[in-house]
């Protein structure tokens, strides 16, 4: 058998209309929205790290959602859009149609704004995932790097890692009050890093104590998500510096500095 075999498996792609079922801040940067709704049935997401694009209420208050055309989504014409943004599901209940996704609430941009307001009742429209990466669960460390847009994906992985694994998480969050709970039936390791007002973009933390990790024995994945010149970099460092395996790195640009909005919270 081929060690650190990783997986992809490919969804049905279909668009769902959810409603707000609760909305509640959890940390002073995350709000939790449980959604519900029949068009949930058959959902699915395999992987920590999926994405799913969520559409909101346009600036008239109207979902208008884009359909599938020869060269990509295509809006009705002379509409006005409906706000996308990619984000992790957090927890999905089958059994119950709930799914479960944090957001990262930063004052600005269309998902954090809706967010923030969310009750409910309220609609929104949500497609994906399209596929779901499944990592090979048979290295000996896995660690995990982020900031507080990854946070949702990184509990996730704990949570849904085999009791056999090791995990170190890196997680850079805004102040010590965005700390969440975290568990896992596997051995694991949590550093808190709180950026205490520097800008998220210029931060280092992250990459700090990357290279502070002391040396690890075995194969070690490492799974790391935010901004997307950050990731670049710490992704050269582990490839060139250190000599990781491509294979053993899964790196994505969660968000850009100077974007409208955060691309996946």
């Amino acid at each position: 058998m081929t060690r650190h075999a990783h997986r992809m498996v490919r969804h049905t792609l279909a668009r769902r209309t959810i409603e707000v079922l609760s909305a509640k801040r959890i940390t002073p940067h995350m709000q939790r929205i449980v959604f519900g709704g029949d068009e949930l049935r058959g959902f699915t997401s395999e992987a920590s790290d999926d994405h799913v694009k969520l559409f909101f209420p346009n600036g008239q208050g109207e979902l208008v959602l884009p359909t599938l055309g020869p060269n990509g989504p295509e809006f009705p014409a002379g509409a006005l859009p409906s706000p996308m943004r990619d984000y992790t599901p957090r927890y999905f209940d089958a059994s119950r149609l709930e799914l479960t996704i944090d957001f990262v609430v930063h004052g600005d941009g269309p998902a954090s704004t809706w967010a923030e307001q969310a009750a409910p009742g309220q609609r929104i429209a949500l497609a994906g995932p399209r596929g779901s990466f499944l990592m090979a669960e048979d290295f000996d460390h896995v660690v995990l790097v982020g900031d507080e847009t990854a946070l949702p994906a990184i509990g996730r992985r704990l949570d849904e890692l085999p009791e056999h694994a090791h995990a170190i998480a890196l997680i850079e969050i805004p102040e010590k009050a965005d700390r969440l709970p975290l568990g896992s039936r596997a051995e694991f390791d949590v550093t808190w890093l709180e950026r205490d007002g520097v800008d998220a973009a210029q931060s280092d933390l992250l990459e700090r104590a990357l290279r502070e990790l002391p040396e690890l024995s075995g194969d070690t994945f490492y799974w790391i998500a935010t901004e997307s010149r950050r990731v670049r970099a710490i992704r050269k460092y582990l490839a060139e510096e250190c000599g990781v395996p491509k294979e053993w790195i899964r790196a994505t640009g969660y968000w850009q500095a100077g974007g409208t909005d955060d691309d996946e919270d």
